[in-house]
């Protein structure tokens, strides 16, 4: 699982002057604070009133990812970098406030594959007739919306505008954040797809994206399990992918360019490269081993390849001085020995004007 810290914003809906819904957000962010600190999670409080947004102005559809305003670039920045919603929401004759609905409509892709949860205030139905209105709109924006609510008779809640303090309302508000939380993990491999960025892979349903210090719990095991093949071959365990930390790994992901192929939230291979002077060096070249076999590793390395930068003149890597498998395959790809001692192999080849020669049939095990 990524380290990344989840986002959550917590949504006041209502605008309307001296409405109750602040009291509300704030009573909320108090009772789920504690817990959001244990799991991770990055509260953001939202009042839709202070984002000033008029109804909808812009000239494309949300759907186009087109914004000409500021304020809708502001919105879709915030929504973007989420994971995950609270909405904190009023019921207004059996629906959900006007507002809400509008700040819904200025987007499209950035609601995708993220999972909403409700707490509603009203007074007959504590509000649970706007989240069931809510509900219709926010699935046909691929939110996500949860079964836990939260759902507040104003009568029985309220006294002198605040709430009153209530153990078993502040655990069900911890309900909905646990709930929030496991859908934003789970569903983090759909957002991830349909982000800027994300690219097709070679499998059917797999996908790139960089890397980031936030994966290295990933590339750690992928590493371990990887590099125990190359470990056998040397007759070593000698080898820097099997020694790193944690805290290792997470440090070097910030220095490469590292590329990851995923698919259903899996680490299925990586490369990273970099520029040291005029080579471009190609390190950590690895595949999943049940996928061995399939060109996963040929086309990451082409890909690793194509992205030399302008100005080098030829590709670094290594491998296992006895990795004869390895060492047949990129020797036969155009790759040279340059030095070699009795633990590794150096190769190099050099880059064309047209940038790096592909890599045809054939499967590289391991780079270091």
């Amino acid at each position: 699982m990524s380290t990344k810290p989840v986002r959550i914003l917590v949504l006041v809906c209502s605008t309307r002057p001296g409405a109750l819904g602040p009291a509300v957000g704030r009573w909320l962010i108090d009772a789920i604070a504690p817990r959001a600190a244990e799991l991770g999670v990055d509260l953001l409080p939202v009042t839709l009133g202070d984002l000033a947004l008029p109804f909808l102005d812009e000239e494309d559809e949300a759907a186009s990812g087109v914004y000409r305003n500021e304020h809708t670039k502001r919105w879709s920045a915030m929504v973007d970098a989420a994971d995950g919603f609270i909405a904190v929401t009023p019921e207004y004759n059996y629906g959900m406030p006007a507002a809400f609905k509008n700040a819904l409509d200025y987007l499209g892709r950035e609601w995708a594959w993220k999972p909403m949860g409700f707490v509603s205030y009203g007074n007959t139905s504590a509000g649970t007739r706007s989240v069931q209105h809510a509900k219709q709109v926010v699935t046909t924006l691929r939110l996500v919306p949860l079964g836990a609510t939260v759902a507040l008779r104003i009568a029985d809640t309220v006294d002198g505008g605040r709430l009153r303090p209530d153990a078993g309302r502040d655990k069900a508000a911890v309900g909905v954040l646990d709930e929030l939380v496991r859908l934003a993990h789970a569903l983090r491999p759909m957002r991830e797809r349909t982000r800027s960025g994300s690219g097709a892979g070679p499998l059917p349903g797999s996908y790139v994206r960089a890397l980031t210090p936030d994966d290295a719990p990933e590339v750690l095991v992928l590493q371990r399990c990887c590099w125990m093949e190359e470990a056998s071959v040397n007759d070593t365990l000698a080898i820097p992918a099997l020694e790193e930390s944690l805290e290792q790994v997470r440090a070097w992901l910030a220095t490469w360019q590292t590329t990851g192929l995923w698919r259903d939230g899996r680490l299925l291979g990586m490369v990273r490269t970099r520029r040291v002077e005029d080579d471009w060096h190609v390190g950590r070249l690895g595949v999943v081993p049940d996928l061995r076999g399939q060109g996963v590793g040929s086309w990451l390395l082409r890909e690793a390849e194509a992205a030399a930068e302008a100005g080098c003149h030829r590709i670094v890597l290594s491998t296992g001085a006895r990795s004869r498998r390895n060492l047949r395959l990129y020797r036969a790809q155009g790759y040279r020995t340059e030095s070699s001692d009795d633990a590794t192999a150096f190769l190099t080849k050099p880059v064309s004007a047209d940038g790096a020669a592909g890599v045809p049939d054939g499967e590289p095990a391991v780079a270091g």
